[in-house]
């Protein structure tokens, strides 16, 4: 009963939509209709009057249907002559000895540019101030206050205090004279190495075991003099010797917080305390010990001392 229900909704469905079909096939294909211009009155609409221009708006060549605006485009004034350099690299064959020459002391110089922090961190009073501060900063139980950007930047700054009488020499004997073409790149290297060993030299004069250790193990004779100590020997002995400086400096920073934390720790035991971490008790004493006795000024001033 249910398959004649759908077969007979099915029959009454293409008779309803065959006869439309059939008519549409039929019917005759639409004439073509003239489209009115945008202003021009069509049989069924009226004309539409055209807005009047304004005073101070050109009159169009052609008017426009009510409630429009009139467009305008152009094209931008073309830019001028812009104030970037024009830059010109060329590569050629050298045509004597000098250029050749001059080609090779240039790479050099490019080469110690690109060593320039290394030998800056190295090779100046740079690597005891930095690690003097990270001292400070873990005997007080500090992490991250103040943290290590803010610690090279105090660094950075006391280094150049330190070193300016070295870094002018430098400029006064080889970068101006190189500039004003007096001297070649090979005498401004000697004159600009010269300050710099002489800096080395004093920080270790009292304490010349770590010049005495690199000569010995490259098998060198002991030498009367500075100018007798290579620069490659030198500069490791620099290194070592600061860095025994700065630990020893360290050390003795450590040791009043560490009697702090000791008693902190003892008093905090006998009260039966024993879950509370004794750091967060004894941080705060230490901060205020630092303070009392002007630690910010008594460590910078002992470190510019150490220098002299």
């Amino acid at each position: 009963m249910g398959r004649r229900v759908i077969l007979a909704g099915i029959v009454l469905l293409l008779l309803i939509v065959t006869p439309g079909r059939i008519s549409a096939q039929n019917a005759p294909a639409p004439t073509s209709l003239p489209i009115p211009a945008p202003n021009m009155p069509s049989p069924n609409m009226p004309a539409i009057p055209a807005r009047p221009a304004g005073p101070g708006t050109q009159a169009p060549n052609a008017s426009f249907p009510g409630m429009a605006t009139q467009g305008t485009a152009g094209i931008p004034p073309a830019q001028g002559v812009t104030g970037v350099p024009f830059i010109n690299l060329s590569v050629r064959n050298p045509q004597s000895g000098q250029e050749v020459a001059f080609s090779v002391q240039l790479l050099l110089l490019l080469t110690v540019l690109s060593l320039a922090p290394s030998i800056f961190i190295l090779m100046t009073s740079f690597l005891r101030i930095s690690i003097v501060l990270d001292f400070i900063r873990r005997s007080l139980s500090l992490q991250q206050v103040p943290p290590t950007q803010v610690l090279m930047g105090i660094s950075f700054f006391m280094t150049l205090f330190v070193m300016w009488p070295t870094f002018n020499t430098v400029y006064e004997k080889s970068f101006k004279p190189l500039a004003a073409g007096e001297i070649n790149v090979q005498q401004a290297y000697q004159e600009a190495e010269a300050p710099l060993r002489l800096f080395m030299y004093r920080q270790m004069q009292t304490r010349p075991e770590s010049i005495r250790l690199f000569m010995s193990m490259r098998g060198l004779d002991k030498p009367n003099t500075l100018a007798d100590v290579p620069t490659y020997v030198l500069i490791p002995a620099f290194i070592l010797n600061e860095l025994t400086v700065a630990f020893k400096i360290g050390i003795l920073l450590f040791i009043p917080f560490i009697v702090i934390d000791m008693v902190v720790a003892s008093a905090l035991m006998s009260m039966g305390m024993i879950m509370l971490p004794p750091v967060m008790i004894s941080m705060p004493f230490k901060l205020i010990l630092f303070i009392l006795v002007d630690g910010w000024g008594l460590l910078t001033e002992q470190l510019m001392h150490s220098f002299l």
